[in-house]
């Protein structure tokens, strides 16, 4: 079953993280990555831009609006996501307590619906 492992933590920029900081954070998300799909359940992974390059695009009463800024305005940020083919919750809940991010954020752990894949979309079984 596919899983979307959401990681929030609160947004820094690179002069506030320093180098040590982003080289900290690079190398434990390749080792979680690695490790990811070395057990064969990674799907995707995709680090976010920080939230001030979002644009949000809506439609309100057939009008067009778009918007500098994140959907959501928090203290915290949607940093990235890891989509995982695991068994059950169990499993993706053990995936999600070894996010590097948990150490300074939360991990979101979502079923997924459905997906598309070759062409259709498909129950999430």
């Amino acid at each position: 079953m596919r899983y979307t492992l959401l990681l929030h933590y609160p947004e820094m920029s690179p002069e506030e993280l320093g180098p040590e900081g982003q080289e900290y954070g690079q190398r434990a998300f390749a080792a979680y990555a690695d490790a990811l799909s070395a057990a064969g359940v990674l799907l995707s992974a995709e680090v976010l831009q920080p939230s001030a390059s979002t644009t949000t695009v809506r439609t309100r009463d057939g009008r067009l609006h778009i918007q500098d800024g994140p959907y959501a305005d928090t203290k915290e940020q949607l940093g990235g996501s890891f989509v995982v083919d695991v068994p059950d919750l169990d499993a993706a809940l053990g995936w999600a307590q070894q996010a590097p991010s948990v150490e300074w954020g939360a991990v979101e752990v979502r079923p997924g619906a459905v997906f598309y894949a070759d062409g259709a979309w498909r129950p999430n079984a």
